[in-house]
């Protein structure tokens, strides 16, 4: 398999001859169209993560792509063929095998009303919790590592490191951070990690996993 990051929250996953999208938002500036699109999955409806825009340029690009996410998206995309899926379900899309995890965005704040969140894991081999620290049942190779939004703290992302301890952490949702300001947690998060045996690496380009 091989996994690109996007800006912000926003990565693929191709796996024999097939791409999966996750979260393609408006915060992800670098996005590129690509082929072969089996699925997109959607962990809440947040606009940093669910740009419509760019799920109809998939659609027109791959008109087979079906829009995975929960039954609160799933409901507003009549345009577009879609899976609704909830806490603790599997599904097989494509060559691609799914589970789920959550329910809820983490709280930004009391007074906002919270969403539906679904954390994803992606062939018991990548586990991206969207804007939640929730814990997957299952060992976690690859994590994509939130570090920058208005409902965390550097502390709360190191322990959530700490508790999943997976091989590899990416960071992601880090479009909000100056480039200086995702220097605080590059530079402070990896020794965290080297505690776990855990390595944490920006993705500036595609990885085999």
């Amino acid at each position: 398999m091989r996994l690109t990051k996007f800006e912000h929250a926003c990565f693929t996953v191709e796996k024999d001859g097939q791409v999966l999208v996750v979260d393609p938002g408006d915060f992800t500036t670098d996005f590129v169209t690509p082929e072969n699109v089996v699925a997109v999955v959607i962990t809440h409806e947040h606009g940093d993560h669910l740009d419509v825009s760019k799920l109809q340029a998939i659609v027109d690009k791959n008109p087979n792509a079906v829009i995975v996410a929960h039954e609160s998206i799933t409901s507003q995309l009549t345009d577009f063929d879609t899976q609704a899926v909830a806490t603790g379900e599997h599904v097989a899309v494509g060559n691609f095998e799914l589970d789920f995890y959550g329910g809820e965005h983490a709280v930004i704040h009391p007074s906002i009303p919270n969403i539906a969140n679904l954390g994803v894991m992606i062939d018991n081999t990548v586990f991206y919790p969207g804007d939640s620290f929730v814990l997957p049942e299952t060992p976690v190779k690859i994590l994509a590592l939130p570090i920058g939004a208005p409902w965390l703290k550097i502390s709360e992302t190191i322990d959530y490191l700490l508790a999943v301890r997976p091989e590899l952490a990416f960071p992601t949702h880090d479009a909000v951070l100056s480039s200086i300001g995702k220097s605080v947690p590059d530079n402070r998060i990896p020794s965290f990690a080297e505690k776990i045996g855990a390595k944490y690496q920006r993705l500036d380009g595609p990885i085999d996993i």
